[in-house]
């Protein structure tokens, strides 16, 4: 250990971040881990979403139970004030907290009964003031919405963005999200059929729609319908508007906490578990956000 003899009387012996293949480090007055053997030095946060951060952990953690326990989330300007934090700090912790989210769901596929519908977010101007109804107006976000059911309760949900609803962007989603021993259940659009190149079986069930896209009353799509509607909710409630390229990470985070709803009090310490293991996601990475994926 350098930094002489007061150093050496505070250093300890510690294991070793896995930076290196020795087994043991000290150390120092800066925190800081310096290996034994080959004297590189590294903090508790490399190779972790926190690292290179400037905050500290406690209002890491702190940012992770109110993300994780607020059922429609909540707005970055009140986690910035809640934290004591700068706002632009406050939505780079969101982002990156979002991007584990949002990769943790990538990671799992839904199976069994799924009801799946298409969804929209935006669009709500009049054609008078430059809107256009249906699914292809250019201020909409077209994504899927995935809700597993057993026994007629919902499970699990995905909610990926898509490009458009085609048979090809279907396909990517059933591939990407549903195991193939699932049972899809969708309306009559006819890209839905292309779930079966995933190896779903598919069930269509032909319903009249709604003016925003959704089947309404209809107890094949009842937990989709819900669910949607309390995204939508929370969304207009909590943050009024998300830009395009966030999108996916915003719905990331609300079938997150959907999903592990029956244990909250676990969510913590399952983030804090899968933040440790995603690798660093610098800003740069973190604005160069897809418009879907």
């Amino acid at each position: 250990m350098r930094g002489g003899p007061h150093a050496l009387a505070l250093a300890r012996r510690v294991r070793v971040p896995q930076v290196c293949s020795h087994d043991h480090a000290v150390v120092g007055k800066r925190r800081l881990y310096e290996c034994h053997s080959c004297r590189r030095q590294t903090s508790l946060k490399a190779g972790t979403i926190f690292a290179h951060s400037l905050v500290p952990l406690t209002k890491w953690f702190q940012a992770m139970w109110l993300l994780t326990q607020s059922k429609g989330s909540i707005a970055t300007l009140e986690l910035a004030r809640k934290l004591d934090l700068k706002w632009d700090s406050a939505w780079l912790m969101r982002q990156k907290l979002a991007q584990v989210m949002l990769e943790r769901e990538a990671a799992t596929k839904l199976d069994g009964r799924i009801e799946m519908d298409d969804a929209v977010l935006g669009g709500e101007k009049s054609e008078l003031d430059g809107g256009k109804r249906g699914r292809g107006g250019p201020n909409k976000i077209p994504f899927v919405i995935a809700v597993e059911t057993v026994e007629g309760r919902p499970q699990r949900v995905k909610m990926p963005v898509v490009s458009g609803f085609t048979g090809a962007e279907i396909e990517r989603i059933a591939k990407a999200t549903l195991a193939p021993t699932a049972r899809v259940v969708s309306d009559g659009l006819a890209c839905f059929r292309s779930v079966t190149a995933a190896g779903c079986a598919h069930e269509p069930v032909i319903v009249e729609k709604t003016s925003h896209g959704c089947s309404e009353k209809v107890p094949e799509f009842r937990w989709a319908n819900i669910v949607l509607g309390n995204v939508k909710t929370a969304i207009t409630g909590t943050f009024h508007s998300i830009r395009r390229p966030y999108v996916p990470r915003c719905l990331a985070e609300f079938a997150y906490r959907f999903n592990r709803r029956s244990r909250l009090p676990d969510m913590l310490d399952r983030l804090a578990a899968v933040a440790v293991r995603t690798g660093p996601r610098p800003y740069a990475v973190i604005t160069f956000a897809d418009t879907y994926g």
